[in-house]
């Protein structure tokens, strides 16, 4: 059956539980459009025979009439997420040839709730990087084009592969990473949803770091009810993750009334910045205006340290980095240097490092180091996590005000041509965070929702940031928006 790949979660859940369609046929129309998409370079491990063994125990399931949402459904899974036997790189020739003996928690969840893998999922190197050019493997290149233009587009970063494979029907969801925006800010220019759930809700066990106070796994789906879905199959309290919060986990999926009258949608006046596109000023006014015809107040706000949260993230994000990735040497696992006769344990260490990291990742480490050394710990780190301590402030306070969430763009612009920034000042591409980097750093949750196209047909996002643990009154507002917008465009498929 044909065209099963373009379905949602819900609307497959439904036919899988009416016995409409098999797991199997899904799944095979997956494989399907993976084997026929090396052109966007979304998935860095094919594995399609595991996913029709799946597909098999999930019908089985389904057979008895008692299966959770997620069995049978086909998904990506970003390689940043440990999954036993088959290859988890983080995107990096430095764990080149690593195949874990584990499974991280998120997986471990999906596979319990009968989840069918298609394979792993192209990402920047250890997550670093806004446009998925940074991978050992390639660029993903992003399915949407320009009007009349041939030019390979970012599908932003670090799940740029993820993002990919949503947007370009190559699974039904996929898990994505968000240290700084990487689920949020691929989503927005792919034309999908990205959800960032609140730091703690979702276990990191299993998921190779970058910046472990930063870093949180959430959904990339179609529509806002998968990431619903997709979030209560994936939410919990792990008890080998210390990060990990003993909070109840309400039915996401449940809470989406699309009802949000009364409630009271901040808008901040600071992420209004000098020089930003009309096209994205409009499409947050236009936002604005659907949430407030749909019954919700509209309010200034203001987050008067947000202009200090880019260079704090960018102090505190490859601190921790250095930190984390200081375990790749060589001697455990992955790439090992060969060492010249005459050359000791150092020379491995320092060659198997410079020859298994890329140039970005290298520059984090670099920057981490620095600025954790004795001399400009005080300058640097500890006043980053200062203004880290006035930005979560900043939040409470407006919220504190009686605000339920807050609506800024998700992106300072739609998605840019692969190799446009390549000579750019890496700060030009640091910029793409900018909306972004807050909700980490303050622990929130966030969500990109598509509500519109640019002037070259290319997909817009907003962004709504929700109250610590309440997902689900954020997803409903989301819902809303999402309503509101009728955004139901895809890529006309040139691969």
């Amino acid at each position: 059956m044909s065209g099963l790949n373009s379905l949602t979660i819900a609307d497959a859940r439904d036919k899988l539980r009416s016995k409409e369609i098999s797991a199997v046929e899904l799944t095979e129309a997956c494989n399907t459009a993976v084997a026929g998409s090396d052109a966007l370079n979304a998935y860095s491990v094919k594995t399609p025979e595991l996913a029709l063994d799946q597909a098999k125990a999930a019908d089985a399931r389904l057979a008895t009439g008692d299966a959770p949402d997620l069995c049978g459904i086909p998904l990506g899974i970003k390689d940043l997420f440990c999954t036993k036997g088959v290859a988890s790189q983080a995107a990096s020739n430095i764990l080149e040839g690593f195949k874990p003996e584990y499974e991280s928690t998120v997986t471990t969840k999906l596979w319990g709730a009968g989840a069918v893998m298609l394979g792993k999922l192209n990402m920047d190197e250890f997550a670093m990087g806004s446009s998925n050019e940074t991978s050992a493997y390639g660029a993903a290149i992003n399915p949407w084009r320009r009007q009349g233009s041939d030019v390979a587009l970012t599908p932003g970063g670090s799940s740029g592969g993820s993002a990919a494979a949503v947007s370009g029907d190559l699974c039904l969801a996929a898990t994505g990473t968000d240290t700084g925006g990487s689920i949020r800010q691929p989503a927005a220019f792919t034309g999908i949803v990205g959800v960032k759930p609140t730091y703690g809700r979702v276990s990191r066990w299993g998921i190779i770091a970058f910046a472990s106070s930063l870093d949180q796994a959430g959904p990339m789906t179609k529509t806002v009810r998968d990431s619903a879905i997709f979030l209560n199959a994936i939410a919990g309290h792990d008890a080998k993750d210390s990060t990990s919060a003993d909070f109840a986990v309400p039915d996401f999926e449940a809470a989406l009334t699309g009802d949000i009258r009364g409630k009271k949608i901040g808008i901040p006046k600071e992420y209004r910045l000098d020089g930003m596109p009309a096209e994205i000023e409009k499409l947050w006014d236009d936002g604005a205006a659907m949430l407030r015809d749909a019954g919700a107040e509209i309010v200034d706000v203001s987050l008067p340290h947000t202009k200090y949260a880019l260079p704090a993230y960018y102090v505190l994000a490859p601190a921790e980095a250095s930190s984390n990735l200081a375990r790749y040497d060589g001697v455990r696992y992955g790439h090992r240097a060969k060492l010249q006769k005459g050359e000791g344990i150092h020379e491995m260490y320092a060659r198997t490092r410079a020859e298994g990291f890329g140039k970005e990742v290298q520059r984090r480490i670099m920057i981490g180091a620095y600025v954790l050394s004795a001399g400009f710990y005080d300058a640097y780190y500890r006043r980053a996590q200062r203004v880290r301590t006035l930005i979560k402030k900043d939040f409470e306070d407006v919220y504190a005000s009686g605000v339920d969430a807050i609506l800024t763009p998700a992106t300072p612009s739609a998605a840019f041509g692969l190799g446009e920034m390549a000579d750019a000042d890496p700060v030009k591409m640091y910029l793409n965070d900018v909306f972004t980097v807050t909700v980490n750093l303050a622990g929130l949750p966030g969500v990109s929702v598509p509500t519109g196209l640019d002037s070259q047909g290319l997909p817009l996002g907003l962004q709504l940031i929700g109250k610590p643990w309440e997902e689900a009154d954020m997803l409903n507002t989301a819902y809303a928006l999402e309503q509101a917008a009728g955004f139901v465009s895809k890529a006309d498929k040139w691969w």
